[in-house]
């Protein structure tokens, strides 16, 4: 599974951080290491000086002259017999130094010295030579190095986190302008352009890129769409006129053929229709007459109106919809949308069946579910009934048209709504949810 934008993020900020924090104690380490080993080797050094006559007398002389001197003045010397009782010396330290080097603290109270080096050896007829060196060239000098430390890195931290959040605002504010494109674009609205600033940036291009494409596209829905409706136009005119002939030959002939004749005539007109309707549906005209309405009051009227036709079919109409589900639409539309959503199951279930309407609230969603207890239609047809003149039956032999369930989907998609086909086990359970 490949990371998303804010996982990408996150990890990047929290590798940055680590590589920051990393390289600042590191670099502390090392700084305070290095200035030990220098001081470690000046001591090591003077003391081999001092100590090179292991006389006390002369040692003495020594730490007396070096602490005159300009290069030495910093260093302290105390010179211990080998019970530990201090012979001399320029400094007075509390705690006995093993032999080899130690740290110096500020508790060991060595006036003038908040950190340092000690060394100690022993440098012949039991004389012990503590020599001893600041590694702060001033007091507080490691807690000022720490506080540059912690300025200088966690000002490159906070120029870094400042430019993650001006990148994650821009990026989702970009990402949120072309996610209401695709929206309002499955809502209907092919007119609908991802905002172009203007920049000449990488947003920018893809927005023109992005764009380009959405003309192309719609051009080419266009063109599909102007072919089929005036094929409708200019088909549904000479129907209607051989349908009146028709009618009147019938006046005067009880011909088997030509009632049948009108039939065809009449499921053709109601295909063109249907077309014609989807096509001003999916053109998006009715939403500027949206009012608010109760969409179980609108389902109850449906109900009522086709109980008789169920049962004329030998099917059984039943509805639960007690509870007002407020939205916002066109009600004939959505009138409309439930005749074909029961009459689709009217049709295609076998006597005997009974199909259920039902009302619910669901979070800030309005939801009808128009169920039936007959054969269904298999997982992987549902895409097809959905579509254009899709139908389950390839012979096309039985009564319809295939245009019943896509009406039924533009309508759900011009209120901004989703149709979901599910197994009712038995059956098939159409599920339409609209935003209250």
């Amino acid at each position: 599974m490949k990371p998303g934008l804010r996982a990408l993020t996150v990890g990047f900020l929290a590798a940055f951080l680590i590589a920051t924090a990393g390289t600042g104690i590191a670099l502390h380490m090392v700084t305070l290491g290095t200035i030990a080993r220098l001081v470690d080797r000046r001591i090591e050094n003077v003391s081999a000086i001092v100590g090179r006559d292991p006389r006390a007398t002369v040692v003495l002389a020594r730490i007396a002259a070096l602490s005159q001197r300009r290069d030495t003045g910093d260093i302290g010397f105390l010179l211990a017999d080998a019970h530990g009782r201090r012979l001399g010396g320029n400094i007075d330290v509390r705690r006995r130094f093993a032999p080899g080097y130690a740290e110096v603290r500020s508790r060991d109270r060595i006036a003038g010295l908040s950190a340092g080096r000690a060394y100690t050896r022993r440098i012949g007829g039991d004389l012990t030579l503590t020599t001893i060196a600041e590694t702060e060239p001033f007091d507080g000098y490691r807690a000022a190095r720490l506080r540059i430390y912690l300025f200088g890195f966690g000002s490159i931290v906070l120029i870094v986190l400042g430019g993650l959040v001006v990148f994650a605002v821009t990026i989702a504010r970009r990402f949120a302008e072309t996610r209401c494109t695709v929206d309002a674009i499955v809502a209907g609205d092919m007119r609908r352009r991802v905002p172009v600033i203007g920049t000449d940036d990488e947003f920018d291009r893809h927005a023109i890129a992005f764009n380009r494409m959405l003309d192309q596209i719609a051009g080419l829905m266009d063109g599909l769409r102007n072919v089929s409706n005036d094929v409708a136009h200019d088909l549904r005119t000479p129907l209607a006129r051989l349908r009146a002939r028709l009618a009147a030959i019938a006046t005067r002939s009880d011909d088997a053929d030509i009632a049948a004749a009108i039939e065809d005539c009449d499921r053709i007109l109601a295909m063109f229709a249907a077309m014609l309707r989807i096509a001003e549906v999916e053109a998006g005209l009715r939403v500027a007459g949206f009012v608010p309405f109760d969409l179980a009051v609108v389902a109850s009227d449906v109900c009522e109106a086709l109980a008789p036709v169920a049962e004329d079919g030998d099917r059984t109409l039943r509805w639960r919809l007690g509870n007002p589900l407020p939205m916002r639409g066109d009600p004939r539309l959505v009138e409309q949308m439930l005749v074909n959503a029961i009459e689709n199951a009217l049709r295609h279930t076998p006597p005997g069946t009974t199909i259920w309407v039902e009302g619910m609230a669901t979070g800030d969603r309005a939801v009808l579910a128009v169920r039936d207890d007959g054969p269904g239609i298999p997982a992987d047809q549902h895409a097809l009934v959905l579509r254009r003149f899709g139908r389950l039956e390839a012979s096309r032999n039985r009564p319809g048209h295939g245009l019943g369930l896509p009406l039924v989907a533009a309508i759900v998609r011009l209120h901004g709504g989703t149709l979901a086909l599910e197994d009712g086990e038995p059956g098939l359970t159409l599920r339409l949810a609209f935003p209250a």
